[in-house]
């Protein structure tokens, strides 16, 4: 739980430590099972001893379970994410799912023809101010510019503009990194890797004051191979009693591979939203400038 970040990393170890890591809250699992072995063999010591990993694994995840302790009070904006899978059987319906989340920013990854017709024209309403890159797009109900794309690896573009909303303008990514295997030759994520150091570049360069970074990151914020990218936000999820948000799969979520980072803005609340047709769960979260 705690030297993960000494796990080896690289291609060579079969990328052991990204892997270790997107499953890390999930380690907490050994202590009831140590538990159970400490009883069984009526050992004292060893009963004891399960109190450490215990501790551990509360000292690193007991503040996104606990209700309470938090910034509390009203929001000034709240966002959605969201991988709509490009599979996705009734994507008009996600539409109106996302939608009735009351988000008034909405980023959708995974988009394709003709099922973004179906996105702008069910979001339309609501949100009449949209921009669609690639795969990727973004819906909402403040006015949009200095929309533009840059590449982080073929096919995949990460979007930014710039959103003008009543406390002033805030920066949106909206990114869609590549996908993650886990095979014979170890857990392959050297695109993925790729592509966050590309978006990396491209968040440095871009704009200072308030933004945001939505999107499918296909890795957790624990993974110090996005590092270059996670450092320079907050997670929305460090909001106290948010939980682990795992977003993927959504018939039996995991991990959480999609983010909604911020950047001099502060959570008050995060969460997962109802499943739609995506294999992906919604994830949302509430802000405050």
């Amino acid at each position: 739980m705690l030297l993960h970040r000494w796990i080896p990393g690289g291609a060579w170890a079969g990328h052991a430590r990204s892997l270790v890591q997107t499953f890390l809250p999930w380690t907490g699992l050994a202590v009831p099972v140590l538990l159970a072995v400490a009883l069984l063999r009526r050992s004292r010591l060893a009963s004891a001893a399960v109190v450490l990993p215990a501790l551990v694994w509360g000292l690193l995840y007991g503040a996104a379970l606990a209700g309470g302790g938090g910034p509390g009070g009203p929001a000034d904006l709240t966002v959605v994410t969201h991988n709509v899978d490009d599979a996705n059987p009734d994507p008009a319906g996600t539409a109106r799912a996302v939608a009735a989340s009351g988000a008034q920013l909405i980023a959708l990854e995974e988009l394709t023809q003709p099922a973004t017709g179906a996105y702008e024209r069910t979001l339309g309403a609501s949100h009449p101010y949209h921009a669609v890159r690639g795969t990727v797009g973004l819906w909402s109900t403040f006015p949009l510019r200095e929309v533009h794309a840059e590449p982080v690896v073929p096919w995949r573009l990460v979007l930014r503009a710039t959103a003008d909303t009543p406390h002033g303008p805030v920066t949106v990514y909206v990114a869609h990194l590549p996908s993650v295997r886990l095979g014979a030759a170890g857990f392959t994520t050297g695109r993925r890797d790729t592509a966050a150091h590309a978006l990396a570049a491209v968040l440095r360069a871009g704009p200072g004051g308030p933004a945001l970074l939505l999107g499918d990151f296909n890795g957790t914020t624990d993974d110090t191979a996005l590092a270059g990218v996670t450092d320079r936000f907050t997670s929305a999820r460090t909001a106290p009693g948010a939980g682990f948000g795992f977003s993927w799969p959504a018939a039996f979520p995991v991990a959480r591979i999609d983010q909604i980072l911020v950047r001099d803005l502060t959570p008050v609340s995060a969460r997962t939203l109802p499943r739609t047709g995506s294999d992906h769960l919604p994830i949302a979260a509430s802000l405050r400038f």
